[in-house]
């Protein structure tokens, strides 16, 4: 699923992506909303998981491993790490508990050695909190960020910088990170359907004012 469109129709008819009336973290007033959490069933996994191969592989960053940060990272690595491995990439996967286990292996490391070129898959950045904490966690085992992947870059600056969200985090980690879809092909998309042009106008108002397109 390399088409941006045929994504786009994938996370509405998921009901990832939703245009409404949101209050989102930062209290903006969006007309869309964003969450991966939708994505519910084993066959639309392996919809997300060949749609981040995809991206993965048409990207070129070199890796060794796979690793979904603590909660909604983990099932994308996994769904990815069995795409990859249909298309010939077999690679380790790895997460983060968000509390340390004190019994048994113990630890906040699951899965894999974390070692060599680490690359990183998430959903949507916001605060990019959930990433900087897997990044430590990952540094602190010596091994090496290759770059995040993840499903949508909103664009939007954050108050009281110029910088977005993916910006930011990009020259924090100093390592490429890759988005599937773009707030642009949400206008695409809706610019090709008829029946949201109220939800295209409004969309339209929001990435004028809030979006680096």
């Amino acid at each position: 699923m390399t088409d941006k469109r045929q994504f786009i129709d994938f996370l509405v008819q998921q009901n990832v992506l939703k245009f409404g009336r949101f209050t989102l973290n930062s209290g903006r007033i969006s007309p869309y909303f964003f969450n991966l959490g939708s994505v519910a069933t084993g066959g639309a996994y392996a919809e997300l998981g060949s749609a981040y191969a995809e991206a993965v592989l048409q990207s070129g960053v070199e890796f060794d491993l796979l690793f979904g940060p603590a909660y909604k990272g983990i099932p994308i690595a996994v769904a990815t790490a069995m795409a990859l491995a249909e298309r010939g990439v077999d690679v380790g996967v790895a997460y983060n508990r968000k509390e340390a286990k004190d019994h048994g292996e113990g630890g906040l490391l699951v899965g894999a050695p974390v070692s060599g070129r680490v690359l990183m898959l998430d959903d949507v950045l916001t605060s990019g909190k959930a990433i900087r904490g897997a990044a430590d966690l990952i540094r602190s085992e010596g091994a090496e960020i290759a770059g995040v992947v993840i499903a949508m870059d909103r664009a939007e600056v954050m108050e009281g910088s110029e910088e977005t969200a993916v910006s930011d985090l990009r020259g924090e980690l100093g390592a490429p990170v890759i988005s599937i879809a773009h707030v642009s092909d949400v206008l695409n998309y809706l610019d090709q359907a008829p029946a949201q042009s109220e939800a295209l106008s409004a969309m339209r108002a929001y990435v004028e004012q809030h979006c680096a397109l």
